[in-house]
């Protein structure tokens, strides 16, 4: 294998070929100046005869962005044309060799192919610009033809061979035999471009570099047509950290420019996508919170900091106390053994119910939970709840609740439940002189099941308070309120 492989980026055009996906300009050379600042030795930037759009795109690349800029052409002088007047520094060219296309995509000789190839070459070294071929369709294409070909161009003067599984068809091991025998043939660098058709792209791109290809071909966040090509992130840090292989990529800077081309194309990677994907480094199980907490190898075969993002921990159904200790840890928030647990539990009933808990809604929780009177100092507390709700009608709440040490029921309407609801709690605890003074309503993250936050000032005439709730239900949410807040003026 290569000591240092050299990565071929084509996400501004084979990754653009993504259905739905228009890159403008200024947004083409936005990614090609952060994919050359992140270290890609080769930019393809375009099909330059595609259009005057695409030859303008791809000129103002080759002109402003510092790294080897390389235009798509077929084997044909108007497409090669179009490259050279876009100034690009490298010339990659290509035309079928597998009997399915030229029998129904070119009508075409296998003769006749050789000679375009041969020809096409020999054009663009003739301008004095180096020249990548491929053989399109080449793992679907009968070897000996492919090798024909492939030393033909050699010969012709071409600097990189690149052998493209162009629908995807290969598996590791056939992919590193096809590799290898043509490798035995040619001398020149081969370069490799796979397609992810039955998910294979990355590990062929492996195999092919074990067989001795010492560049590959990629797209950030695996991007391109029908399932995509090769995912740069997934082939850099496999050949970093598992092969051992050098890369000129900055890899502390692979999340950033994942995000960058997710934001422009509008193209979101999976959750569970590896090493760029929301879940690449985010831990819920407890137990494996509390083993990576200790030792981050223990479950992460890399560092989140090795590609510039950071490690989260989930919280829900999961979670143990280890993790969300270390997350208020982490968010400045102290709290004691016994509110540990109570927020603990809260997670983890949420969790439960299929509530996502997020970062918004920890500090919430936990800001709840830390301004609770302490349940054996609570004056008043919540036993149990009716809430009668017909059309066309007033709502009724009936609330049982411990005030002291007695057990005290009252049944009120109201304009609403929230309503309803606090006007049956003043009168169980016969305080018609509380008032609600003021009532704030949060919906944290957003979404039908998102946390609701409701902070409140009451007062009796002589004190006032402000008092918080948190519940998924936003008249529990505003009931906790007010029963923190009765307790807070209560005991002053």
């Amino acid at each position: 294998m290569a000591q240092k492989i050299r990565i071929f980026d084509t996400t501004l055009r084979d990754g653009e070929q993504t259905p739905g996906v228009a890159l403008t300009i200024d947004n083409k050379v936005l990614i090609a100046e952060a994919l050359a600042d992140m270290g890609v030795d080769i930019i393809e930037a375009g099909f330059p005869i595609n259009s005057e759009f695409e030859f303008q795109a791809v000129k103002k690349i080759a002109s402003e962005v510092d790294t080897t800029v390389c235009g798509l052409a077929r084997a044909m002088q108007q497409d090669l044309d179009s490259c050279i007047k876009a100034d690009v520094d490298l010339v990659h060219t290509f035309i079928s060799t597998s009997p399915q296309h030229l029998r129904y995509q070119m009508n075409k000789t296998e003769d006749e192919v050789y000679e375009m190839a041969v020809s096409a070459v020999e054009y663009v070294v003739d301008h004095g610009i180096p020249c990548l071929f491929s053989p399109m369709d080449a793992t679907r294409s009968d070897l000996p033809y492919l090798i024909k070909v492939c030393k033909g161009v050699e010969e012709a003067g071409a600097k990189v061979i690149n052998i493209p599984d162009t629908v995807g068809v290969m598996y590791p091991s056939q992919m590193k035999e096809f590799i290898a025998k043509i490798r035995k043939e040619i001398k020149i660098d081969l370069d490799v471009h796979c397609h992810n058709d039955f998910g294979m792209a990355v590990a062929n791109t492996l195999a092919a570099v074990e067989a001795g290809c010492n560049q590959v071909q990629v797209t950030v966040n695996g991007m391109g047509e029908r399932a995509g090509n090769a995912d740069l992130e997934q082939v850099v840090m496999a050949l970093e950290t598992i092969y051992k292989i050098k890369t000129n990529i900055k890899t502390e800077r692979i999340y950033q420019m994942s995000k960058l081309v997710e934001r422009l194309t509008g193209v979101r990677v999976m959750p569970n996508f590896p090493i760029v994907g929301e879940n690449a480094f985010a831990h819920e199980s407890g137990i494996h919170v509390h083993a990576v907490l200790k030792k981050a190898e223990t479950f992460e075969p890399l560092k989140p900091e090795m590609v510039g993002a950071r490690r989260r921990l989930v919280m829900g159904k999961h979670v143990g106390i280890h993790g969300i200790d270390a997350k208020l840890k982490e968010l400045d928030i102290k709290v004691n053994k016994d509110q540990l647990k109570d927020i603990t539990n809260k997670v983890k009933n949420l969790g439960g119910m299929g509530k996502r808990i997020f970062e918004e809604d920890l500090i919430a929780i936990a800001d709840d939970v830390l301004g609770k009177v302490p349940k054996k100092e609570a004056i008043v507390e919540l036993v149990d709840l009716k809430l009668d709700f017909e059309l066309g009608k007033k709502p009724v709440v009936t609330v049982v609740l411990n005030v002291g040490d007695k057990k005290k029921k009252a049944t009120e309407d109201g304009v609403g439940p929230v309503d309803a609801a606090l006007n049956a709690i003043r009168s169980a605890v016969s305080k018609k002189e509380i008032t609600l003074d003021e009532y704030h309503l949060d919906a944290i993250t957003g979404g039908s099941d998102a946390l609701a936050d409701v902070t409140i000032k009451v007062s009796n005439g002589k004190r006032t308070t402000m008092a918080r709730g948190v519940h998924e239900d936003v008249v529990m949410a505003s009931i906790i309120a007010f029963i923190n807040g009765l307790n807070r003026i209560l005991r002053l």
